[in-house]
Parts: C-alpha cells; sequence; structure tokens
C-alpha cells in the first residue's frame, strides 16, 4: 500500500532540513526525501562559506532547538560598516544604537548544516527516505504521487504537499512547469578565512568596488570570513594564485582597515546567477529557499530569505492542521504566495539593485552613492530601519523569529 503524508519535503539542504524540524511534533505525517547518505554533512568539505545569520534566524534556529548545538561556532556581528572603494561616504550599522546586544551572527555553513542533521535525527516521527532522489510526481485530486528512486529501486508515495527545497537546479520545479527568469551576473565568488591584522571585535566589512563587492566577517579565534567576487574572466588567474598572491589580491581589494592579512585557509570557488521562480506555487506544490529564488550573496540575504520561506510555511501548515484542513489546499498556497510577496520581492529588488548601483563604475554615480551613504548614516531613523530589516524583521514575520512556536 502506497504511504499517504500530508507533506513531502524534497531537499534536506539548510532550509529543507529547518522546514522539516519545524514541522516534527505538530501533528502533521511529514517525509523528508534526502540525496545524501546518512552520516554525509548537507555541505561538503570543500564549502568554505561562512553565513551571516540575521538575528531574526538565530532567534529562529534557537526556537527550533538548533542554535544550541551551534552557539560554540557562532560569533556576534556588532557593528556593519559599509563604504565603495576611492568613495568618502560610508554607512555604520551599530547594535547599540539599535538597541539589541548583536545584529545577528557569522555561522561555518559546514556547522550549521551539522547542527541541523543532529536536530533531524532527534526528529523519531519523521519518515526520512535516505538516500533519495525525486524521478517523476503527477498531481491528482487530492494528492500527488511520488516516483523515488532508491538505491533498492523504485518507490512510490503520495503527499497532500509537495516542498521543493531542492536548490537552485530545482527538480520540483521543472517537473512543476514552473519557468525562473536567469541572471548571469558573469562573477565569481571565492570564499576562505584568514587572520586579520587587527581583531575584528564584532566587526563586519561590506565594501564594493568596480570588480564588484568584498565582505570581512568576524569569526571564532580573531580569524575573519573573507568573501571576494571578481569578473568571471578573471577567476581562472585568481583561483591559480597562490596563498601569497592570493592575500595580496584580497589586501588590495578591502584595504587596510583591518591591518595585514595573513594565514588564508581553503578557498573555495562560486559562480553568481540569479535564479528566480516565476511562481511559489503550482497545484499542491511549492517552492522555498534557492528553489524558489537564488540572489546574489550581496548583502548576505540567501539563507535568511529562504529561512523566513520555510518557516512562515510551517506556521501555515501548523494552524491549517489544527483547523483540519488540507495541508495541499489552494487557500493555503495562495496565503502562503501572499505573506511572501512584500518580503521577497523587496529583498530581490534591494539585492540586484545594490549590485547594480554598488559596482557601477559610471563616475557620476560616485558623489551621489557617497552623499547617499553620508545621508543615510547621519539620519538615526533611517539607519535604524535599514538595521531592522537586516536583522531580518519584515512584515508578517513568522513567530518563530519572535521566540515562538505556532
Amino acid at each position: 500500500m502506497t504511504p499517504l503524508f500530508d507533506v513531502t519535503v524534497i531537499g534536506s539542504g539548510l532550509v529543507g532540513s529547518s522546514l522539516a524540524i519545524a514541522l516534527h511534533d505538530s501533528g502533521l505525517n511529514v517525509a523528508l526525501v534526502e540525496a545524501a547518505a546518512p552520516g554525509i554533512q548537507a555541505q561538503p568539505r570543500e564549502d568554505e562559506r561562512n553565513l551571516a545569520l540575521a538575528r531574526a534566524s538565530t532567534t529562529a534556529l534557537q526556537t527550533l532547538g538548533v542554535w544550541p548545538r551551534l552557539a560554540e561556532a557562532a560569533t556576534p556581528i556588532r557593528r556593519i560598516h559599509v563604504s565603495r572603494a576611492g568613495e568618502f561616504g560610508a554607512l555604520r550599522l551599530d547594535a547599540a544604537r539599535a538597541g539589541v546586544d548583536s545584529l545577528g551572527s557569522v555561522v561555518p555553513a559546514r556547522a550549521l548544516a551539522a547542527a541541523l542533521q543532529q536536530e533531524l535525527d532527534r526528529c523519531t516521527r519523521l519518515q526520512r527516505y535516505v538516500p533519495a532522489q525525486l524521478r517523476d510526481f503527477r498531481v491528482s485530486a487530492g494528492q500527488v504521487d511520488l516516483t523515488l528512486q532508491t538505491p533498492g529501486g523504485e518507490t512510490t508515495i503520495a503527499t497532500r504537499l509537495l516542498v521543493g527545497a531542492d536548490g537552485t537546479a530545482s527538480p520540483v520545479r521543472a517537473l512543476a512547469g514552473i519557468g525562473a527568469d536567469i541572471i548571469d551576473y558573469a562573477q565569481t565568488l571565492f570564499v576562505c578565512s584568514l587572520l586579520p591584522q587587527q581583531p575584528l571585535d564584532g566587526q563586519a566589512y561590506e565594501r564594493f568596488s568596480d570588480s564588484g563587492p568584498v565582505a570581512l566577517l568576524p569569526l571564532a579565534e580573531r580569524r575573519a570570513g573573507f568573501v571576494l567576487s571578481v569578473p568571471a574572466s578573471e577567476a581562472a588567474a585568481v583561483a591559480a594564485l597562490d596563498d601569497a598572491g592570493f592575500l595580496a589580491h584580497a589586501q588590495q581589494r578591502f584595504g587596510w582597515r583591518a591591518g595585514r592579512f595573513s594565514r588564508p585557509g581553503r578557498r573555495s570557488a562560486h559562480p553568481i546567477r540569479r535564479v528566480v521562480a516565476h511562481s511559489l506555487t503550482a497545484p499542491r506544490c511549492v517552492l522555498v529557499g534557492n528553489a524558489a529564488q537564488t540572489i546574489h550573496p550581496i548583502g548576505a540575504q540567501g539563507f535568511n530569505l529562504g529561512l523566513r520561506d520555510a518557516l512562515t510555511l510551517a506556521e501555515l501548515l501548523i494552524l491549517q492542521q489544527r483547523g483540519g484542513g488540507d495541508a495541499g489546499s489552494a487557500s493555503l498556497l495562495q496565503t502562503y504566495a501572499a505573506r511572501r510577496r512584500e518580503d521577497r520581492e523587496g529583498t530581490l529588488a534591494f539585492s540586484h539593485g545594490l549590485v547594480q548601483l554598488a559596482c557601477n563604475p559610471a563616475r557620476a554615480l560616485a558623489p551621489l552613492r557617497s552623499l547617499g551613504l553620508l545621508l543615510l548614516d547621519s539620519l538615526p531613523d533611517a539607519a535604524g530601519g535599514i538595521a531592522r530589516r537586516g536583522m531580518g524583521f519584515r512584515s508578517a514575520t513568522s513567530a518563530y523569529a519572535f521566540g515562538v512556536r505556532p
């Protein structure tokens, strides 16, 4: 007999795992389809990314029970300095000015993946198909019939709601017939850790230039996460640099605010593309995280946005369950899309617009950019509004971000 679930999540990355954990103990019958075998971290070893988690995201992870497994690996962000190379304006965001102890935290992506997997292992009411991959699905009246490929062959399950949390190249999105707009930024992102001469002490930097943004994020043991974007045409040459050559390039791009850089860690490279689904929903299907939108890493919005997707959906599903409703109903999917619209569209516009404005080489823009940053920095209400949005507190924010389970 084919098992029937209320919700089936395809993908156990950072966003899919967070959603599954939020739905555990909700009374919903939930399945999680995972491509990786047990014991393999969701983030590969070569992934050296450090994620800047907004304050709302750290609170949400605390609410989910994940943060205690992650707290030792996290470094608070207390101040953020935003500037552009060769221009005089700067924007400074300060947790103390916002009335909080931190604006967010920096965590290694692999540490977050490990903490989520450890919490998933405690979710004994969750049905996990692992390793397994979605091959096909068919929507019929009242359910979705899925075909999964497992080591033992094909297996079939059914679900009221199918959730695509399966990344930028989402099979769920493709099989559901949802198109996507794609922009190739013609940039490559290099990430690593390094040791700055001056301790950052909670200070994060984002610095723009004609070649793209650079970020420096505080880590434990006086180290820093370094994020460098370069034109795709230069990526091979930068990848071929030895440590000394890479440090010299990093120093030239970032400057000397943190002193001399030394002791770089392993580097990893990631092409930068924007992939935005035309719709968040299809009949009995919904997209979250990178399956819904993959954005430029400028401003560190990607995972934070995806987590807000997942937790908004979890909240709606739990409320629907309590009312005895159908997890895959058209009305629930419409409500989800409406709840996510303002945050999603605003974040997409901010991310893309910032790339276009801050990295534009046109000389006429230089004084306007500088004056704009100075004006924002000098107006407490404006800076405070930016800080609140940066901390992840947007319209229709889920209860998890305030430490409350729905």
